[in-house]
């Protein structure tokens, strides 16, 4: 009997459990135990999406076992079907079920809510990824990519500075050196100067201070390096050879920027000790420039310069590289790693000796030098960095226009600007409160007597805080438009919701939830204009606070002798305002956090904006949130590639929501052998509505329609009343099905039926798998895939 081929996992056909008789297709002579590699099994990998779910949940099983993974992110079945690779027979007329809970990549304990105060850092690395399409301009790519680092690096910039200006100035500088104000803070007794002891002087004191916004950028570096550590250093699938070419999703170094990450993390580390010693050094040579000490005069100006020469080593490298897309780079820069975050420590600690050194008779009076000038140098470097940016994406777009784009290309200067803002509102609101707070019943920057000194942070800060309820109010127009929009379409969708149910008799009020939640889901297409306008009103207020600050230098509505006019009256109140409610959105935000890491349902319903921001990789700032896919799409890509290749099977991978565009990026990463046994099925899909629309560079139409070719078989599900997904708009080939199916009902049924006797809910966004199209969808893509080949017996010669 001529020898049997070996089984595609390596084992011996002979070992294999025969548990069914040999199929009619096999050739003659072929044993019962090579029946499991003739029948190879189907499998359906089920991915969730937004607010995590339970591997319980997602197999509809309360018994499931964990069949490779860790605490973090793993692969599950139902108990039952642990070793189903081994009975064929039992998976003949049905896929094998498995679901990837990623759940934990981006919730966890309440303590991970505080990244949420660090919303600024990964808002501005959306705005990388939001970049035009583009065929050619290499240079103009790059320079979108470098001028948005820049943009990146000045809120690192912002946030250090506004942690020194209320360590340094506010704190030790203006109220421990006045009596009226340290008298009331026990805890500043030692700085206070009626004290007179050893840290009573001003150097001394704010290079005490200055621990504060150290301890800041420390811990912005371990948590950086330690997610890092976590999540960039996973390895992708080593399948794809070097190639710049095709889908930038696809290419074998897009989920790997270690390196990037390394060089920049450094970067903004060394940005934030500069900033420090800068703050320190700044305001001590000035007093030593009218002191009577020559040598201290000289170590001033050479320590200048030092912390400049500092500066512009860590613009070079924050814009000399960018990422590595098209190989799979594994080296580390690590002099430069090492050295940079070393090197201006030793500045650090060079500024804080010379700030520390004896002047008896220096006093502190007014604000601290330099805080002004380094909030408005900043202020004016973030509105025209933006600009450029602007005129960057308005020449990419023009070269490849995209019809559904947002903003005509200009999603990613406006995005930038909103981080901008967010960073200038949180710094001027969080300066202003502290303020408050130190102040007591005095307002900052106004004295409240002959001999009280005033109390207050930069005025440009005040000014910042100020716009804060004309921004508000902004969006409470928005918001009041949109809503009475809504209103209308619902009223107009009424007949539209009665004509998809035409054997059911019309009920007003059924009629009109269906058609609300229609509408509501409308919303997500106005996005773009939301944010147009919201960026807009932030560039010019910010334009107009930077332009008071530097016209007017005097707190805003500051009452003249006698009655304030009513625009000093609007300006103070705004002011004071604006104060209290930056106070108020922080803790909000906070509590928010913790809520949406606790409990699922808050988790649904502001993990949207979350899961996208932390979906890309950090590609413009190192202490963004980390990228949940750098681990995510990995874990997807090795188990299909794997599993595949072991069995000779066929496979389905089953994306909802966020899960669906995991399930895209693994199929692009997957090699073509691999990816020819593959299904992908999508429902409640945002592939084209957001990130088609708002990342055209990575899921544009020409993407989309590249992945429907490269894809052996693709089909995608969604509903009128989903918020979320939508349709992908890809047009196929004649010969080739079509993607998109047509819209699911929702409710699946109007009134009470037999089948339906209890009310069905509006499902929305959820539980696509309760509607029967979506067994019928995955049956079908699973009968489109081919079957194993057959292995053939070798005929001996004659």
């Amino acid at each position: 009997m001529p020898p049997v081929p070996a089984a595609p996992d390596g084992r011996n056909p002979e070992s294999l459990p025969p548990e069914a008789s040999v199929p009619e297709s096999a050739p003659p002579g072929t044993p019962e135990g090579i029946v499991a590699y003739l029948t190879a099994p189907a499998l359906e990998l089920l991915v969730h999406g937004v607010g995590g779910a339970t591997p319980e949940e997602m197999l509809g099983d309360p018994r499931t076992t964990r069949v490779t993974g860790d605490s973090t992110a793993a692969v599950f079945r139902r108990t039952e079907d642990v070793d189903a690779e081994d009975r064929p027979r039992d998976y003949r007329d049905k896929p094998i079920p498995e679901a990837y809970v990623w759940s934990n990549l981006t919730s966890g304990n309440g303590i991970r809510a505080l990244w949420l105060l660090l919303l600024p850092f990964m808002v501005v690395n959306l705005a990388h990824w939001m970049r035009p399409t583009t065929e050619g301009k290499a240079r103009t790519v790059r320079l979108y990519g470098v001028l948005v680092r820049l943009v990146a690096l000045t809120l690192t910039l912002l946030l250090v500075a506004a942690a020194c200006e209320v360590a340094l100035d506010l704190t030790a500088w203006q109220c421990a050196g006045s009596t009226s104000c340290s008298g009331k803070k026990s805890w500043l007794g030692f700085l206070s100067t009626a004290h007179g002891g050893w840290w009573s002087q001003p150097g001394r004191r704010i290079a005490l201070a200055a621990l504060v916004p150290v301890a800041l950028t420390a811990l912005l570096w371990y948590l950086s390096h330690r997610t890092w550590s976590a999540y960039e250093s996973q390895q992708p699938l080593p399948n794809a050879e070097e190639s710049s070419a095709g889908p930038a999703l696809g290419r074998p170094g897009f989920w790997y920027g270690r390196r990037l990450v390394a060089r920049l993390r450094a970067a903004h580390t060394a940005a934030g000790f500069l900033t420090v010693a800068g703050a320190l050094t700044v305001a001590t040579a000035r007093y030593d420039r009218t002191a009577d000490n020559t040598l201290l005069d000289v170590c001033g100006w050479a320590l200048q310069g030092a912390l400049l020469l500092g500066g512009a080593v860590v613009v070079w490298v924050v814009c000399r590289r960018g990422r590595t897309e098209s190989r799979f780079d594994a080296a580390l820069d690590k002099a430069l790693v090492t050295l940079l975050p070393a090197a201006s420590l030793v500045g650090l600690a060079l500024a804080v000796l010379y700030a520390g050194w004896s002047r008896p008779a220096w006093t502190s009076t007014g604000r601290l030098d330099g805080g002004d000038r380094s909030f408005g140098l900043l202020t004016l470097a973030q509105l025209l960095l933006v600009l450029a940016l602007a005129v960057v994406a308005v020449l990419l777009n023009r070269r490849t226009p995209v019809a559904r784009t947002v903003m005509r290309g200009l999603g990613g200067p406006a995005v930038a600007m909103l981080a901008c803002a967010l960073g200038g509102v949180m710094s001027g609101g969080v300066a202003q409160r502290v303020a408050d707070w130190l102040d007591g019943p005095g307002t900052p920057g106004m004295a409240t007597g002959p001999d009280v000194p005033a109390l207050g942070p930069p005025v440009l800060l005040t000014w910042q805080a100020s716009v804060i309820p004309p921004i508000l109010l902004v969006l409470l127009l928005v918001a009041l438009h949109y809503g009475i929009r809504t209103w209308r379409v619902r009223s107009a969708l009424r007949p539209r919701v009665e004509a998809d149910y035409p054997k059911e008799n019309p009920d007003p009020v059924r009629t009109g939830r269906i058609a609300l939640a229609r509408a509501a889901a409308d919303l997500t297409d106005h996005a773009p204009r939301m944010v147009a306008v919201l960026s807009g009103v932030s560039l010019l207020l910010g334009g107009i606070a930077l332009l008071g600050a530097f016209l007017y230098d005097e707190v805003p509505g500051r009452a003249a002798k006698g009655t304030p006019s009513p625009v000093e009256a609007v300006a103070h109140t705004s002011q004071a305002l604006g104060s209290w409610l930056i106070g108020f959105g922080v803790l909000l935000l906070v509590t928010w956090g913790r809520r949406a890491y606790r409990d699922p349902k808050a988790r649904r319903t502001i993990g949207i904006l979350w899961d996208v921001g932390t979906f890309w990789p950090r590609a413009a700032h190192p202490f963004a949130p980390p990228c949940y896919a750098e681990r995510a799409v990995p874990d997807l890509t090795w188990r299909m590639a794997t599993w595949t290749e072991r069995t000779q099977g066929r496979l389905v991978i089953s994306g909802h929501s966020q899960g669906s565009v995991l399930s895209a990026a693994a199929v692009w990463q997957l090699p073509q052998r691999t990816r020819r046994r593959v299904a992908l099925l999508t429902y409640g899909a945002p592939l084209e509505r957001l990130y088609g629309r708002w990342f055209p560079a990575y899921f544009g139409p020409s993407c989309l329609r590249g992945l429907h070719d490269e894809v052996d078989c693709w089909r995608n599900l969604w509903r009128h009343t989903d918020p979320i997904g939508g349709p992908v708009r890809v047009v196929p080939d004649e010969d080739r099905h079509p993607v998109d199916r047509d819209a699911l009902l929702d409710p699946l049924a109007y009134g009470r039926t037999p089948d339906h006797p209890l009310p069905a809910p509006i499902l929305g966004h959820s539980d696509y798998q309760a509607d029967p199209a979506f067994a019928a969808e995955r049956d079908k893509l699973l009968a489109r895939l081919p079957e194993p080949a057959v292995p053939r017996q070798n005929t001996p010669k004659d």
